[in-house]
């Protein structure tokens, strides 16, 4: 990540800002060198800064390496959205190959992106942690509709039966999904179970628990 320093931190802040033309705002920024001496005569300060945009490109760049080493033709979008949240939205001539079987491929490419996103933009000022997803052509959108559909049902039966209920083992994503939406749910709590593959949701009646 590109260095920027001034006599002092405010200065180091403006030159970032500048060279990235963006308000100071917009930067996140951590120190990573400060000199003090007597009278303040040769101070400086050095910090590593970002902003956005940056974060875009070094997706796109990523991503476009990536996908060239697989002999693979994807567009790329990316769309911003509050909290620091990048959804990536992928599509191929062959999606099928970059999805793989149950989500598996767009779950490791997620994955790589993320560790790769949050290793290069490291932030000792404020640890920020860059949120990132990655769909192909409405996948995983489609996905979690689905598995709410279903969860819905369940939780219906549930609340009707006050028995309950195990949920077929899913990856991190979708039990989050899941334990989120039926969170709102009246009388009915979520709760994940075993280990690795085996993991999943047990939907639990709940008297007396109100909606969300």
């Amino acid at each position: 990540m590109k260095e920027y320093s001034g006599k002092t931190l405010e200065d180091a802040l403006n030159a970032a800002a500048k060279d990235k033309d963006c308000a100071v705002e917009e930067l996140t920024y951590s120190v990573t060198g400060e000199e003090k001496h007597f009278l303040g005569i040769g101070n400086s300060v050095t910090i590593e800064a970002y902003n956005r945009q940056d974060v875009k490109d070094f997706i796109f760049d990523y991503l476009g390496s990536y996908f060239t080493d697989l002999d693979q033709a994807v567009s790329i979008e990316i769309v911003l959205q509050p909290e620091d949240t990048y959804n990536i939205i992928l599509d191929a001539e062959n999606n099928a190959i970059i999805i793989g079987r149950n989500g598996q491929t767009l779950r490791a490419i997620s994955n790589v992106v993320k560790a790769a996103v949050n290793s290069y933009f490291r932030t000792s000022q404020y640890k920020k942690h860059i949120r990132i997803n990655v769909d192909v052509n409405n996948y995983r959108e489609d996905r979690y509709r689905k598995l709410k559909s279903i969860a819905a049902r369940v939780a219906k039966e549930v609340r009707n039966t006050h028995m309950d209920a195990h949920l077929d083992p899913m990856p991190n994503d979708e039990r989050k999904v899941i334990h989120q939406y039926l969170g709102e749910f009246k009388n009915i709590s979520t709760v994940s179970e075993g280990e690795g593959k085996k993991r999943h949701i047990i939907v639990k009646y709940t008297p007396n628990k109100e909606e969300a």
